[in-house]
């Protein structure tokens, strides 16, 4: 259970550093939801140049990336 609740917490943050990255707002809930889904996506980019991350600062540049992608991707799409 605290586990799940860290990585909300994390989400949060990195989908909120990612928006300010990206010059983007959102609420809480977006940005929860964009730094877990950055995560994922970030997750699979890194693993295509054979990178890990390990610990929360490395989860966190990961997700941070990965929602930054996330984004962009959006921002082309609609």
């Amino acid at each position: 259970m605290l586990g799940i609740l860290m990585d909300l917490i994390l989400g949060g943050i990195c989908g909120l550093i990612a928006g300010k990255l990206m010059g983007r707002e959102g609420g809480m809930l977006r940005n929860i939801i964009l730094g877990l889904l950055g995560g994922a996506v970030g997750g699979v980019l890194f693993g295509l140049f054979g990178l890990t991350a390990t610990g929360m600062l490395g989860r966190a540049v990961v997700s941070i990336v990965g929602a930054c992608v996330c984004l962009w991707v959006g921002e082309k799409l609609f």
